[in-house]
């Protein structure tokens, strides 16, 4: 397997598509290149690796290879690999694998994951090929049409031997994120000694189960200010759609969590986590 590897079919970088007639839908996919230089700075700051001994614990009772989709800077993908999981990460983003790459630079070349930029609804990998995929922190909330995440499901059971493991990671809470405009949600500085602000407006089209978020990233380093602006937009499921969805596309649902410490799902938890199995 190659290192680095374009798919032939990348998402779309359109703000906005026509979906099932005259309905349209935000992009998903866009703002995640913009994203990527404050990902990890907003990320120490909120979820941090809170998730990771859940999954490093999950995973290393599976047979590698193990596939992690939309691995972005490599936040889990890289300490799953130091702990000897055999890992492969993919994603559409070449700004976010840019810095996934330069960390594994920095691993011992016998724990370095294999990187993939592609697509997840079509994943340039051979049919049986992984022992477990992993969806992290809401990436499958990405996925805004109907059409998409059901090819993402259909490429992750394909891929997957026979009882292989998936685990999904969801963010419940979005659609009860009240809307406001321009609010500081974080100030801080970067480990190169930035200062950085965050400036962020949340949106809610609660018909179509979607949460945007406008993201402003004011920057100051040596005197210079830099903004960037973006937006950043998920679709909540109903757990019953999500599981029907599952079931639907090959896989039995081993168990519904509430939390990264393995406790029952309850609707008010702060994370929904599934863990599949295909049939």
């Amino acid at each position: 397997m190659t290192r680095e590897k374009d798919s032939r079919s990348l998402f779309r970088s359109s703000t906005a598509e026509k979906d099932s007639g005259s309905l349209f839908l935000p992009d998903g996919a866009s703002g995640w290149d913009d994203y990527a230089p404050f990902y990890d700075w907003e990320n120490a700051q909120t979820l941090g690796r809170r998730d990771l001994p859940f999954w490093r614990s999950v995973l290393a009772r599976e047979q590698g290879p193990l596939l992690e989709f939309g691995c972005g800077t490599g936040r889990l993908l890289m300490p799953l690999a130091r702990a000897g999981l055999a890992m492969v990460g993919i994603d559409r983003s070449a700004p976010m694998l840019e810095r996934a790459l330069a960390r594994r630079k920095r691993m011992p070349r016998a724990s370095r994951p294999a990187i993939v930029r592609g697509d997840i609804r079509a994943l340039p990998f051979p049919g049986g090929r992984f022992g477990a995929v992993l969806a992290p922190y809401g990436m499958l909330q990405s996925l805004v049409r109907d059409r998409d995440l059901d090819a993402a499901l259909v490429e992750a059971a394909r891929v997957l031997r026979p009882d292989g493991l998936l685990g999904v990671d969801l963010v419940p809470d979005l659609p009860r994120w009240q809307e406001y405009g321009r609010h500081v949600s974080l100030r801080g500085r970067t480990p190169d000694g930035a200062s950085v602000t965050l400036v962020e407006s949340v949106r809610q089209d609660r018909r179509r189960r979607l949460t945007m978020f406008d993201e402003e990233f004011i920057e100051h380093r040596g005197g210079r200010e830099r903004r960037r602006r973006f937006t950043l937009t998920f679709r909540t499921l109903a757990t019953k759609d999500t599981m029907a969805r599952l079931e639907s596309t090959g896989f039995r649902i081993d168990a519904m969590l509430g939390d990264y410490r393995g406790s029952p799902w309850d609707p008010r938890a702060d994370v929904w986590v599934i863990l599949a199995r295909k049939r």
